[in-house]
């Protein structure tokens, strides 16, 4: 009894020392506090999300507004402009009408001249020969009154003689001309009704875009799409001449144009119903594309735009990682060695050693300066990119500037890669390797392991990395020649890595990877094959 006795008291002890019963009212006022405090987790929850619709709805908004008023100025631009061209017509019309009735007053003016010029002639004939006449009638009548017969004789023979020659019996007495007009006689009452049907130019309706007959591949898209049918038009459009296009870039999944975002560009002149947009940049999600018809002078409504997907890894240089000696200027980089007023581009090759070393220095001789935070220091002349890759497919291309003496190019592991550690030696980055530095080499590097590749140095290397399935491939683009492909399995966030000594390189990004990537993964054939 006592040993269980005191067994409960000490449970009862240990129960109540270890594990002592709060107040009920503390418990309800921690289950109260409790409550509130996910009640206002839950009401912040939902404030952020209402938050972040209308800051959304005030970018469309202020998208829309943008929009309304830059089509606002264009209505007011184009209203102008033909009201202008209205003017110009009518003005030229008026101008036609002008010269046309003039050309017809001088027509009447001319058959009157020569009428006139007619009847004046005859009116000065026929009066010389009513004078002639008169003066021989007066002549015939003294004649009568002679009484001598040989005087009376002869001025009959006279008489005779004038009267055979005189013009009145030679002249024509009918007119030559008639006053007649008629000819001239006009009726404008067909044309006049023609100006009064006077009006504006049917304009071919909008042309569909064909989204299923659309392609977006390496960096190209082309564009398809189905005229207006004439029973759309109505019959009175008139045959479709050409057709305009217009893009542009947005990372918006809207036609509207947001604020800052590039203005469409056109093309022009279109005479088929597709049209390839090349050389494109894809370094936005988004491409926006509508179309509209033309006929003999007047364009008609825009298609409904389109948007077309524009997928490809784009990337920058993280100027912050790049060695002191590493100039980075927009896509290129540059090697300019500190305290040496620079090098002869010209070296190529086999300098003699005293050259090189007082010009050139070697990449094993020449000493970092003090590295800035993040920076490669030492003899790892490297910069890396700022997009990471955890997964997909992803594509870009390099090429050496023309004094270049020695590059690598490959991913490395951001975290992973120390500050002095080089591209190809150590596990955490691969890379091909080129160099023109006394003899021209090119290699595959990783985990300081080396592959040399019997190949010229390419001018233009791809670089096609696909991260979930571990391959990491170099292309001789100009040659299309697969030069190496690694074969891994990433583990960590990868970025393009870069090392540049004496020269330069230019990247370009925003590339899709490109169709001929799928003649090389399909056979794998390549100058060399390492795997990790």
């Amino acid at each position: 009894m006592c040993g269980e006795t005191g067994s409960e008291t000490v449970m009862c002890e240990f129960t109540s020392c270890q594990y002592p019963r709060p107040p009920l009212s503390l418990s309800i006022s921690l289950s109260i506090s409790l409550s509130l405090s996910q009640v206002m987790d839950t009401q912040k929850e939902a404030l952020r999300r209402i938050i972040s619709t209308l800051a959304n709805k005030n970018e469309e908004l202020q998208n829309f507004l943008e929009t309304v008023d830059n089509t606002l100025t264009g209505l007011q631009e184009e209203s102008c402009k033909v009201m202008s061209d209205l003017e110009a017509e009518l003005e030229q019309l008026s101008s036609a009408l002008e010269e046309k009735g003039a050309e017809l007053r001088d027509v009447i003016k001319e058959e009157r001249r020569r009428k006139e010029a007619e009847l004046q002639k005859q009116l000065s004939e026929g009066k010389f020969a009513l004078l002639s006449c008169e003066e021989l009638l007066e002549f015939a009548n003294q004649t009568l009154t002679i009484t001598t017969e040989e005087e009376f004789l002869k001025a009959a023979k006279q008489i005779k003689e004038r009267v055979t020659m005189a013009p009145a019996f030679r002249l024509t007495t009918r007119p030559a001309v008639s006053e007649n007009m008629a000819q001239f006689t006009v009726d404008f009452s067909v044309e006049r009704a023609g100006l009064q049907q006077l009006h504006f130019l049917p304009v071919p309706r909008a042309p569909e875009i064909d989204v299923s007959s659309c392609v977006v591949n390496d960096n190209n898209i082309m564009i398809a799409w189905q005229p207006a049918s004439e029973a759309d038009n109505n019959g009175v459009s008139g045959p479709i001449e050409r057709y305009e296009l217009e893009y542009r870039k947005t990372n918006h999944d809207s036609s509207l144009r947001a604020i800052g975002e590039a203005c469409w560009e056109k093309i022009c002149d279109i005479t088929e119903t597709q049209v390839t947009i090349s050389g494109l940049k894809f370094d936005s999600r988004f491409v926006v594309v509508r179309v509209r018809a033309k006929n003999k002078t007047a364009a008609g409504e825009f298609s409904e735009p389109v948007t077309m997907e524009t997928k490809a890894y784009n990337f920058g240089f993280d100027a912050s990682t790049a060695h002191a000696e590493l100039k980075v200027q927009g896509e290129t980089v540059t090697w300019e060695p500190q305290g040496v007023k620079g090098h002869d581009p010209r070296l190529r090759g086999k300098e003699s050693k005293s050259c090189s070393r007082s010009a050139t220095p070697s990449p094993n001789k020449t000493a970092g300066s003090r590295p800035g935070r993040d920076r490669f220091a030492g003899e790892s002349y490297t910069v890396l990119g700022d997009q990471e890759m955890v997964g997909g497919c992803h594509y870009w291309e390099l090429r050496p500037l023309a004094d270049w003496k020695s590059f690598s190019v490959g991913v490395a592991y951001r975290t992973s890669l120390g500050r002095f550690d080089q591209l190809g030696k150590s596990a955490s980055s691969w890379c091909l390797h080129a160099s023109q530095w006394l003899q021209s080499s090119l290699a595959a590097k990783h985990n300081n392991r080396a592959k040399a590749l019997d190949w010229p140095l390419p001018q233009r290397i791809g670089i096609y990395c696909n991260y979930d399935n571990g391959d990491l491939s170099f292309i001789d683009v100009d040659r299309l020649r697969l030069l190496h492909s690694f074969k891994t399995k990433f583990s960590q966030p990868l970025v393009p890595a870069f090392t540049v000594w004496c020269g330069g390189i230019t990247i370009t990004t925003g590339l899709q990877v490109p169709s001929f990537m799928g003649n090389f993964l399909s056979t794998n054939q390549s100058l060399s094959y390492l795997s990790q």
